[in-house]
């Protein structure tokens, strides 16, 4: 376990501010119904398209209508050996491929490794199992096109976080031929049964999330309470063993804290070698302010460095492996 230390930065203090004033007072607010809240959500990130569209700067953009649709996002030629699957987090119901390109555009620079970012579908109008379902159908695309499972490394936060983790143990079932290299998970959500102590403890701290809306969130997503437990729904609750390497991040604040120190434990209990990077007093899924917070853009750069470290040890032919140490260097 890494814990960050330093004084948080002014650019940080802002975007805490700014979070507690716009996405948690949304939060707090009573909505009509499930759903009235859920559009409320969608229209409200909506104000952000025009200008998340224009962060491509140095990529090539590439729509996807295949198995699964979503985004390549380009540094360079067409994907051949080697590429990130992100999976974009928003409870299961909302947000996009769009969304989140200041983290994925900024991943995909900082490695020079093609980035498709998946387009799964969401809740309430698809419920579980779709979202998980869609994520391992863009993986085996993935691998359909040419691209080894080792050469994939899986990123995702919060929802996505918690689908890209259920999505290892998925692969994990199938046989150790179709694991990808590594798995990143930011703020990941692991229990959607909600009894991690974080939920109401950091309820207050937290700049985004209430904690007593979790499984209220849950049920958007997974209809049958039975189903809570199954760990392609909520991976704290899975059989963690043959795991590829880990690297998840949380913030000392957010309610979903315990989701990623319990299960990096259980984890680390299976023998899956997983870090957990802890920084204090962010906001949930910090590394999506990487274009203007320090604190983001030295989380951007570990994932990175994780990244190509891993595929670098991945076997590969040796023009592949130059290029990898190259980069790492």
């Amino acid at each position: 376990m890494v814990f960050q230390t330093g004084v948080i930065s002014l650019q940080a203090r802002i975007v805490k501010l700014f979070c507690r004033l716009t996405v948690k007072r949304r939060m707090k607010k009573p909505a009509a119904s499930p759903i009235d809240g859920i559009r409320r959500l969608r229209a409200s990130l909506s104000r952000y398209d025009a200008v998340n569209r224009r962060l491509t700067r140095g990529l090539r953009v590439v729509e996807s209508e295949g198995v699964v649709g979503g985004e390549w996002l380009l540094p360079g030629s067409e994907p051949r050996d080697r590429a990130i699957l992100f999976v974009h987090g928003g409870a299961f119901v909302a947000c996009s491929p769009l969304t989140h390109r200041p983290l994925t555009t900024a991943l995909a620079r900082r490695t020079g490794v093609p980035l498709f970012a998946v387009d799964y579908r969401l809740a309430p109008e698809h419920p579980f199992p779709a979202a998980i379902d869609d994520v391992l159908a863009a993986f085996d695309a993935l691998v359909a096109r040419g691209i080894p499972p080792n050469g994939i490394v899986l990123v995702g936060d919060s929802a996505g976080g918690g689908l890209v983790l259920s999505a290892g143990i998925a692969l994990a079932a199938r046989g150790h031929d179709r694991m990808p290299a590594a798995i990143v998970a930011y703020s990941p959500w692991t229990d959607l049964l909600a009894t991690g102590d974080s939920i109401r403890t950091n309820s207050r701290s937290d700049d985004m999330l209430v904690g007593s809306g979790t499984a209220s969130s849950a049920r958007n997503y997974v209809t049958d309470p039975s189903k809570l437990l199954d760990p392609l729904a909520s991976p704290l609750y899975g059989d963690l063993a043959g795991l590829p390497q880990l690297l998840v991040f949380a913030s000392t604040c957010e309610i979903l804290l315990d989701d990623s120190v319990r299960f990096v434990d259980r984890a680390r209990r299976a023998g899956t070698p997983a870090e957990l990077v802890l920084e204090p007093d962010m906001p949930h899924v910090w590394a999506i302010f990487v274009d203007v917070m320090p604190e983001a853009k030295r989380t951007v750069a570990q994932t990175a460095d994780f990244i190509l470290r891993v595929l670098a040890a991945q076997p590969s032919d040796g023009r592949r492996s130059a290029e990898m140490e190259r980069r790492t260097a």
